[in-house]
């Protein structure tokens, strides 16, 4: 989408639709005050009145609701909302006056993002049939404001599209999103961008480097895993920062087998690596002061003769044997494996997404991701990220007692407690045995994934995770 910045009266601006925000209480600007139809509108959130007074074709009332209670999460909501409207009228450009805010940049940045993130449509398997059954598509924006905020502008436009990409990813099916797919687009990340490099491990070197984590989830099946590498030189005086995330293209439980019914989600199982690479991809665009090394673990987990076998022994790559108790229990296999090779690259703080845990939808819902932690610095800097990005987390504790149901009868360790307890945080601590005393955090967006609801996520892929890293990204570059 076309996003630019300028400084225009709502009468001239040039757009299909323009929009103003009224708080509750308050009057419509002079300048439209006298329009037909400007006595019927309303402030209340959400309220939306279409008026049409001289110079723009079409002006858009939306109630911001009471000034005290407005924040930038909402402006995000009613932002893709405004877009179902340009849609109703076929608008193919937008115009957005920013409503006066304590933080003006974050109110442009919450209109593009709320834009474009609520534009998002999928239709790369539809064919010659879309055009017959979907109206125009929104293709520009323009922020009516000052130049001084088309910097907050641009990084919007970056981490939104983004995350967009994420969703395609995300919803790609799974004959078409392989762990070869995976790492085809993150050589296309390293392609487009200078200070971007990227290492691709098959199959053989998976197993040659003893990855057994990655090397047994994969092996009931024909798809070749990858370990996906991509460095990021931004430079800046900090530590080297590291991202890791849940690759599993598709997830039937193994020869744990998950019930048939819902089991077409199981696409999304990817939805932690796709937040990773495109993540990633922004950082890089943006230009961040960081230097950041991401590792993507992607496989298929099918069952099959030579699948792994519930009660079978393998060997992790920082050298710790684990009983594979449950072969749905796959995702923290391949993420130690990933810990700890991106720990031995020179990550010097790592955070790790997955789809690890239904118990995360269980006790948070589709509101929070949550985040578990050996690090208070580190998890209060997700929380500070999450509540500016709207990618809200809450911290679980760690607590030995934990660790210890993670313990093997015949390995160091088992994939899954015996007890159905805490099952999210049992997971993490888990993870967190192939780490060792670097600061890290887990964030476990089984919840957050897909399915939320949200004006504008809908209810397929969410692109959870990659504005969420942006924004740590951003508040550690300063």
């Amino acid at each position: 989408m076309n996003v630019d910045v300028r400084h225009k009266s709502l009468q001239d601006a040039d757009a299909g639709l323009v929009v103003v925000g009224l708080y509750e209480g308050d009057s419509l600007p002079d300048e439209v005050s006298g329009a037909p139809g400007g006595g019927d509108a309303k402030g209340s959130f959400k309220a939306m009145t279409r008026l049409y007074p001289g110079g723009p074709e079409r002006l858009l009332v939306v109630g911001l609701g009471e000034r005290d209670a407005f924040d930038v999460e909402k402006l995000r909501v009613l932002a893709a909302l405004v877009v179902g409207e340009a849609t109703k009228l076929e608008a193919t450009s937008l115009a957005w006056a920013v409503p006066a805010y304590e933080d003006e940049a974050a109110a442009a940045e919450a209109i593009v993002t709320g834009t474009i993130l609520g534009s998002y449509r999928f239709t790369d398997f539809k064919g010659d049939s879309k055009e017959d059954d979907e109206k125009p598509a929104l293709e520009s924006l323009t922020v009516l404001a000052g130049e001084e905020l088309a910097g907050a502008v641009e990084t919007a436009r970056v981490y939104s599209e983004a995350a967009n990409r994420a969703r395609d990813l995300q919803e790609t099916p799974a004959n078409s999103m392989r762990p070869e797919d995976l790492a085809k687009r993150a050589e296309a990340i390293a392609a487009a961008q200078d200070e971007v490099t990227v290492e691709v491990l098959d199959g053989d070197a998976i197993h040659a480097k003893g990855m057994g984590g990655l090397a047994a989830v994969s092996q009931g099946g024909p798809v070749d895993p990858r370990l996906i590498v991509l460095r990021y030189q931004g430079g800046g005086d900090g530590p080297t920062l590291g991202f890791v995330g849940k690759g599993v293209t598709f997830d039937t439980g193994g020869i744990s087998l998950k019930p048939g019914a819902g089991m077409s989600e199981m696409k999304y199982d990817m939805s932690a690596g796709a937040a990773v690479l495109e993540a990633t991809a922004a950082i890089a665009e943006l230009g961040l002061p960081v230097n950041l090394i991401s590792v993507v673990p992607a496989t298929e987990n099918m069952p099959s003769g030579t699948a792994v076998k519930p009660g079978d022994v393998i060997t992790q790559y920082n050298g710790k044997t684990v009983e594979v108790n449950n072969t749905d229990a796959e995702g923290r296999l391949i993420l130690a494996d990933a810990l700890a090779y991106a720990i031995e690259l020179g990550a010097e703080r790592v955070v790790d997404l997955a789809t690890l845990t239904g118990a995360v939808l269980i006790a948070l819902g589709s509101t929070y991701a949550a985040v578990i932690s050996n690090d208070d610095a580190l998890a209060a800097e997700l929380s500070a990220a999450g509540e500016e990005s709207g990618e809200l987390v809450w911290r679980l504790p760690l607590h030995p007692e934990y660790k210890a149901m993670m313990k093997g009868t015949v390995a160091d360790l088992s994939n899954l407690a015996s007890k159905r307890e805490a099952g999210t945080i049992t997971a993490s601590a888990f993870l967190e045995e192939f780490v060792g005393e670097t600061p890290w955090a887990h964030i476990d967006i089984a919840g957050t994934a897909w399915d939320v609801n949200r004006a504008y996520t809908g209810k397929g892929g969410s692109g959870y995770g990659v504005r969420l890293l942006v924004q740590l990204v951003r508040d550690l570059a300063g």
